[in-house]
């Protein structure tokens, strides 16, 4: 059984029909791509798939369970995080204030659950330098790296990740990188990753190529053509 089934998913906004029949399958301890141009749907489908968009057609399921009813903080708590594009960090709270608002996910929320998990300053050790410092205050890189931690110290089973790595120099890239590795390989969390760095891109175990709303192609990333990237990822 799949961590995370979607199938036949259609999703519209207002009269505009945006996805259209999205089958798409994610298991544990295993990263996912999602490529296609701009503006074929990819982050409506992590919208979708987090509840902040409601499909009129399709069906999601979360360990074999229905969560297409579900709203959004119901999905945070059934082991679904998302890290939007943009990172949506609150400027004004400070890292450590911006880090425990992921652990609202848990059982009991932040009232209960006040120690924030050593494994995140392992994964990206500049957080920990900078737990008083205003999240606004940080690089974009920085505030991408907050944004993850975040989202992990939910204890996510699936993590969606909307283009992580747009607009961060190219040191941090790696870090990233490196990250999301870890956790999918140590931790067995489920990535679904929209991305168009292409080395980031080949970390995945598998892709799905998206046009028109629609997946048009699909197979291992180890065998990714020369089309394929220029079809879905060359600018």
């Amino acid at each position: 059984m799949s961590l995370l089934e979607v199938t036949a998913l259609n999703t519209y906004y207002g009269e505009s029909h945006i996805l259209r029949d999205v089958d798409i399958s994610l298991n544990s301890g295993e990263m996912i791509c999602l490529i296609g141009r701009n503006g074929v749907g990819k982050t409506t489908l992590l919208k979708t798939l987090i509840g902040l968009l409601q499909p009129q057609k399709g069906e999601i399921l979360l360990e074999g369970g229905s969560i297409i009813r579900s709203r959004p903080h119901q999905r945070a708590r059934s082991g679904i995080a998302y890290v939007p594009q943009g990172r949506e960090i609150i400027p004004y709270l400070t890292v450590e204030e911006n880090l425990m608002l992921g652990m609202e996910a848990l059982p009991g929320g932040i009232e209960k659950c006040k120690k924030i998990d050593d494994f995140v300053f392992d994964l990206f050790p500049i957080l920990r330098n900078f737990l008083k410092r205003q999240g606004g205050d940080l690089s974009g890189g920085q505030q991408q790296q907050l944004a993850i931690a975040r989202a992990l110290l939910g204890q996510p089973k699936v993590l969606l990740l909307d283009e992580p790595t747009e607009g961060i120099q190219p040191n941090i890239v790696q870090d990233i990188e490196s990250a999301v590795k870890t956790i999918v390989l140590e931790r067995g969390i489920g990535v679904l990753l929209v991305e168009q760095h292409l080395h980031f891109v080949r970390q995945a175990d598998r892709y799905y190529a998206m046009q028109r709303g629609g997946i048009v192609a699909s197979g291992s990333t180890s065998e990714l053509s020369k089309d394929v990237i220029d079809r879905f990822l060359s600018v």
